[in-house]
């Protein structure tokens, strides 16, 4: 690529609630309103909420930490971070990253799709039409015309409101429309919880997800789920919290807002999960039904309550409003590496990604088959990866006086060094724990976390 000589100054956030709505906005995404509920399900509940709180703080922020240290240092994403940084071969294991973020763009767009569907279907059923949202779902296997058109289309719906927010950059796109999403998804999710937990038989709900705790169920397969789940509820990967660290300007204090950040991202799948066990547990149907407890099992949840559907259109448009800002974070990291690497303008660098991610987003819609080992191999396993190099490049080839700057810039007081040597060594073993629970489970078949 032909690096720009002369380029505008770059673009920083507004304020501090753009910030922090920004940042909550990319890091919640579908891992809090989907994977969390769904993980807590199946690995018991209140063991699995309790060990991925402490998780998050002790793990999941100070990686938060390293990854926007590392994107303000270098002013870049994953795209020149890890060369400017100073990681060996740091030029390669970013465009290896780009490349793997553009194959995970477009099966997560087919997924806020599939969101958007129900929404839709949601409201056409108070209207009593005959709609069945989960005709968008792909099939186990085979080809089901049907279901690829309708994902086509909410995929290209989705890919375009994605441009429509990114050509107008930072502050007019991202961080605004972060500010009117994220606090209306938070009312909603409110608002579901007041309804669940007040539904006849809620309790039981509230007792298994949060009040049941035992000591005999926090197993190292629970622990291992709980791990790898605060890595992908807070978006860690190297690329979008090292894209969005680079808009941070000299003032930001990096550690108060990762624990904000850290926070936020927690509370939402918490959040959710109360919003949704309460109500599955006074309709008697099962909490562990993994991965289709939202596409699936809550359809039916809100079929059964007195006016369900109003409940449902609020869970489905908060959950995609969510969704969305996440997928917005991924197209940026995308858009911004080929702006910041090259010649090419804001507009047609938009144009060239949402039309290569489209393509892209193709195949996984065919069916599971395809689609699961897609999230697995692009998802889950290279996220731990790029979270790794982030971390690694961050807190041992940024020269530590730089690191230790940027970490305490914004403060009158000097970062701790406890804290810093912990990022450097417990954080990466972390990290690489998670890498090797799914190496071993998705491509050996070796399960430790069920």
């Amino acid at each position: 690529m032909e690096v720009s000589e002369s380029r505008p100054a770059r673009e920083t956030f507004s304020s501090l609630f753009g910030v922090i709505m920004t940042m909550i906005g990319a890091a919640v995404g579908l891992g809090a309103f989907w994977r969390f509920p769904y993980m807590a399900g199946r690995f018991g509940g209140s063991a699995f909420v309790l060990f991925y709180l402490l998780i998050t703080l002790f793990i999941g922020i100070p990686a938060l930490m390293a990854e926007w240290t590392l994107g303000r240092h270098t002013s870049r994403g994953t795209l020149g971070c890890f060369e400017k940084g100073g990681f060996p071969g740091g030029k390669w294991d970013g465009f290896f990253l780009f490349a793997v973020l553009i194959v995970a763009c477009g099966y997560y767009s087919n997924v806020v799709g599939w969101v958007a569907f129900h929404a839709i279907g949601q409201v056409l059923k108070a209207a009593r039409l005959n709609f069945d949202a989960a005709a968008i779902l792909p099939p186990q296997e085979g080809f089901r015309p049907t279901s690829f058109l309708l994902q086509l289309l909410m995929t290209a719906a989705v890919i375009f409101s994605c441009g429509v927010v990114i050509v107008k950059g930072l502050r007019k796109g991202i961080e605004k429309t972060s500010k009117w999403i994220v606090p209306i998804v938070f009312g909603f999710l409110m608002i579901l919880i007041v309804r669940s937990v007040t539904l006849k038989g809620a309790g039981e709900g509230v007792r298994w997800y949060i009040l049941k705790f035992r000591w005999s169920e926090l197993t190292p397969g629970v622990m291992a789920a709980a791990l790898g789940m605060a890595f992908f509820c807070m978006s860690l990967g190297g690329t979008f919290m090292v894209m969005y660290g680079s808009y941070l300007d000299k003032r930001t204090r990096i550690a108060r807002n990762a624990v904000i950040t850290g926070v936020g991202a927690s509370l939402a799948g918490i959040l959710a999960g109360l919003a949704i066990f309460p109500a599955v547990f006074s309709f008697g149907l099962e909490p562990g039904s993994g991965p289709g407890l939202i596409f699936m099992t809550l359809p039916k949840t809100f079929a059964l309550m007195p006016a369900g559907w109003v409940f449902g259109v609020l869970f489905f448009a908060g959950l995609f409003g969510i969704a969305y800002l996440s997928d917005v974070a991924a197209f940026e990291v995308l858009v911004g590496g080929v702006v910041d690497n090259t010649k090419i303008p804001r507009k047609k660098a938009v144009l060239i990604i949402c039309g290569t991610v489209f393509v892209l987003s193709t195949p996984p819609m065919i069916n599971n088959r395809i689609f699961i080992p897609w999230d697995l191999a692009f998802g889950s396993g290279m996220q731990a990866l790029g979270s790794l190099l982030a971390v690694i490049t961050a807190v041992w080839f940024v020269k530590r006086s730089e690191a230790l700057k940027e970490l305490a810039s914004g403060s009158d007081k000097r970062f701790p060094r406890a804290l810093y040597w912990w990022m450097r060594v417990a954080v990466p073993l972390a990290i690489l724990l998670v890498g090797i629970n799914w190496l071993l489970e998705s491509v050996f078949k070796i399960r430790l976390t069920g």
